[in-house]
């Protein structure tokens, strides 16, 4: 891939009015995707949509970059900072090219982030269930069923938002309980 990158590199420099030093700058993006260099790669990719605006290759490279923060996502229970720039890279595609024919293949890259992005939440959520943090558990919930909806975790959601209410219910009764015993016994005392 480094011996592609200087024969492109060479290609742009020695022929820069030439039709394919456009594909040279696309050639070494993809010289750093097949790589596994991702950050170089969205680097190079993001130059080539700057440098040629109008270019019929623009939805591919937009298309490519949102690949390669989708290949650095890691599990559901890390950041998910990745899948949510991949996801709007994939957006924008898809807002901007939508006869191109990579939207429908950054549609299905944006239902993917989302099942990434609503079982990241569920993680996070259940988690503060299991520690009986209920509030912010629900609030996680919630936000599932709300931005989420429709990615296979519908019914699981459904299920937790009732069990969370019901705990949180529990929790107030208690908790209201317990302050009119106290607000009882200092009310007894002389």
């Amino acid at each position: 891939y480094k011996k592609a990158r200087d024969y492109y590199t060479r290609l742009k420099e020695e022929h820069p009015l030439h039709d394919l030093a456009v594909l040279a700058e696309l050639g070494i993006a993809d010289s750093y995707y097949s790589d596994k260099e991702y950050a170089e790669a969205e680097s190079a990719y993001g130059d080539f949509i700057m440098l040629y605006p109008t270019s019929e290759h623009v939805p591919y490279a937009h298309y490519q970059t949102g690949m390669c923060h989708y290949l650095q996502i890691g599990a559901i229970d890390r950041d998910q900072t990745e899948t949510i720039r991949a996801r709007r890279e994939f957006e924008k595609l898809v807002a901007r090219y939508p006869q191109s024919k990579f939207s429908p293949l950054a549609e299905q890259m944006i239902r993917e982030c989302k099942q990434k992005l609503a079982e990241h939440e569920f993680y996070v959520g259940n988690f503060y269930f299991k520690q009986k943090k209920y509030a912010a558990a629900l609030k996680r919930f919630e936000t599932i069923a709300r931005d989420y909806a429709g990615v296979g975790l519908d019914l699981k959601v459904e299920a937790y938002l009732a069990q969370t209410r019901a705990r949180l219910a529990e929790q107030e009764k208690t908790r209201k309980a317990k302050e009119e015993k106290a607000k009882g016994a200092s009310q007894s005392k002389p």
